[in-house]
C-alpha cells in the first residue's frame, strides 16, 4: 500500500489488472545508443533509484539545465489545463512538488504521486524549510508514494490530472493513459508536459549540443553524471507525436491537442476525459 501525506486523498481502490502487455513507451526508439536503454520491471526499477539519488539537487538542475525555462513551461501546462478554481488534481510523478505548487497558486487543490520516496522526502524538505518559493498552503497537498500505472484512487477520482516531464519515464505510455482516463471524471481535463525535439534546423543542432553535452556535465560536476547521461538519452522512449495522439484517443480521450513551447523544445498533450461531465 502506498505511503505518504493521506488528508484530504480520495479513497484508495484496487489497481486494475496491469495484465503486462507493450504498448508504445515500454521500448526506447532510436539508434544502437538508445536501443541500450531499459525497459519494462528494469526501467521501473532503473527510474525509482536514479530520482532518488537525484532527488536534493534536482530543482537546481532543472532550473540550470533548462536555462530557467521550466518554470514558464509549468505554467503553461496549468493554463492549458483549463480547470477552474477548487477543482481537485492529480499530479502524476510530482517529483519535488513544483507542479503542486503551481495548481496552489490557482487555487486548484492537488494530490501528488510519485514512484520515487527521495523525491517526495525532498518535496516535504522544502516545505519545511520555508524558504518563501512555495505557496503558503502547499503544505497541505497530499503526497503519495505509487506507480502511475496502479494508482491506488478509485475510478473518476479527479477532475483533471497533469504531469511534468513523466512521460519517458513511464514503463509503458499506453497503460498510462489508460490509468488517467479510469481516474478523471468524464468531461475532465489532462495537460501533460514533456521534453521534445525542437523542429527549426538550427535550433535542433543547438538543444543537441546541450542536451547530449552540457546536461551530463552539469550533472556530472554537482549530482549524479549516470543519471543526466540518461536523462537526455530518455527521449528515445518518446513515441512521434501522432503516434502519443492515437495512444490517447484509444485510452477514451477527445479533442487532443499537442502544444510546442520554445519551439518545440518542450511540449504539452492536453485532452479532455470522453463522456458527459457529473451534473
Amino acid at each position: 500500500m502506498p505511503t505518504g501525506d493521506s488528508a484530504g486523498v480520495p479513497a484508495p481502490d484496487a489497481p486494475p489488472s496491469q495484465g503486462g502487455a507493450r504498448l508504445a513507451g515500454d521500448q526506447p526508439v532510436g539508434g544502437p545508443e538508445e536501443a541500450s536503454l531499459p525497459a519494462g520491471d528494469e526501467k521501473r526499477r532503473a527510474v525509482r533509484q536514479m530520482f532518488d539519488t537525484i532527488a536534493g539537487r534536482y530543482d537546481v538542475l532543472n532550473r540550470v539545465n533548462s536555462l530557467g525555462m521550466d518554470r514558464y513551461w509549468r505554467r503553461r501546462c496549468v493554463n492549458a489545463l483549463d480547470l477552474p478554481a477548487g477543482s481537485l488534481v492529480l499530479d502524476v510523478a510530482c517529483g519535488t512538488g513544483d507542479l503542486c505548487d503551481e495548481l496552489v497558486r490557482r487555487h486548484i487543490q492537488p494530490v501528488g504521486l510519485d514512484l520515487s520516496s527521495g523525491m517526495l522526502a525532498e518535496a516535504r524538505r522544502r516545505r519545511a524549510g520555508g524558504n518563501g518559493e512555495r505557496p503558503a498552503s502547499s503544505g497541505a497537498a497530499p503526497l503519495v508514494l505509487g506507480d502511475a500505472l496502479a494508482a491506488p484512487f478509485r475510478p473518476a477520482s479527479f477532475d483533471g490530472a497533469v504531469s511534468a516531464f513523466a512521460l519517458r519515464n513511464v514503463v509503458d505510455l499506453g497503460e498510462l493513459f489508460k490509468e488517467l482516463a479510469r481516474l478523471v471524471r468524464p468531461a475532465g481535463r489532462i495537460s501533460l508536459l514533456d521534453l521534445g525535439e525542437p523542429e527549426g534546423r538550427l535550433l535542433r543542432f543547438g538543444h543537441g549540443l546541450w542536451t547530449k553535452h552540457a546536461v551530463p556535465l552539469v550533472g556530472s560536476l554537482f549530482s549524479d553524471g549516470d543519471a543526466y547521461r540518461y536523462l537526455p538519452k530518455s527521449l528515445a522512449y518518446l513515441p512521434a507525436p501522432e503516434r502519443v495522439v492515437g495512444l490517447l484517443e484509444e485510452a477514451g480521450w477527445k479533442a487532443v491537442e499537442r502544444l510546442l513551447l520554445a519551439g518545440g523544445t518542450s511540449q504539452v498533450y492536453v485532452a479532455t476525459r470522453a463522456g458527459r461531465p457529473r451534473a
